[in-house]
C-alpha cells in the first residue's frame, strides 16, 4: 500500500462517523488501546488503565499462543472498519446500517496491497461476534481465534460507550456472548 493510498484511506475513515461524534478511524484507535491495555495485562501482569469487565477465562495462557505479532495486531485493529464508508446505508428512519462490512473493509485493504495477514483478520472480524454454538469447535481451529477472540472482548469495551457504558443492559447482552463463546473456544483448543 503506497503512502498516498493509506493517507486516502484514513481520510475516508475520519470522514465516516461511527457513531455521532466518533469516526470509524477514532473507533479503530480505541480498539487498539483496549487491545494494548488487555494484552500488557495478561502478558505482564501491568495494572489496566481502562474501564474493563474480564471474563474468568481471561488468563488462560492458550490465549496467547500463536498470536499475530502486536504490529499486525494493531494495524488490523486501526483498520478492521476501513470498508464502512464505502458500504454506509442509511434508512428511512435516519439510522446508519453497513452491511457486509468485515468483507468490504477486507476487499478494500486486500485492493490497496494491504498485507494478507491482515486482510484476513479484518475480513474475520465479526465472526466471534456472530459465532453460534455450532460453529464454536471450527473457529477454534482458526489459527486466528484467540486474536479474534481477544479482539472481541477488547471491541465491545471500546464500544461500551454506544450502549450506555459497561453497566449498560446493550454492554452485558454483548459481553455474556462473548464470555460464553470464549469458555467454548477454550473447550475446543
Amino acid at each position: 500500500m503506497t503512502n498516498i493510498q493509506s493517507v486516502c484511506l484514513i481520510d475516508a475513515m475520519k470522514a465516516c462517523e461511527q457513531m455521532p461524534g466518533l469516526s470509524v478511524l477514532d473507533h479503530g484507535i480505541m480498539v487498539r488501546d483496549y487491545y494494548r491495555d488487555l494484552i500488557g495485562h495478561i502478558r505482564h501482569g501491568h495494572a489496566l488503565q481502562l474501564e474493563w469487565r474480564l471474563p474468568d477465562w481471561i488468563n488462560d495462557p492458550r490465549l496467547l499462543q500463536g498470536l499475530p505479532c502486536d504490529e499486525v495486531m494493531e494495524t488490523y485493529h486501526l483498520f478492521h472498519d476501513c470498508g464502512k464508508p464505502h458500504c454506509r446505508t442509511v434508512d428511512e428512519n435516519g439510522k446508519q446500517h453497513f452491511p457486509d462490512h468485515a468483507r468490504v473493509s477486507r476487499d478494500i485493504w486486500l485492493s490497496l496491497g494491504g498485507d494478507e495477514r491482515i486482510g484476513d483478520l479484518i475480513g474475520m472480524d465479526m465472526d466471534a461476534h456472530l459465532l453460534k454454538d455450532e460453529g464454536v469447535a471450527a473457529f477454534a481451529q482458526r489459527p486466528q481465534a484467540c486474536a479474534l477472540l481477544l479482539t472481541a472482548l477488547a471491541e465491545i469495551h471500546a464500544n461500551a460507550t454506544m450502549f450506555g457504558g459497561i453497566d449498560a443492559t446493550g454492554f452485558k447482552i454483548k459481553w455474556k456472548h462473548v464470555d460464553k463463546r470464549g469458555r467454548a473456544i477454550l473447550r475446543h483448543l
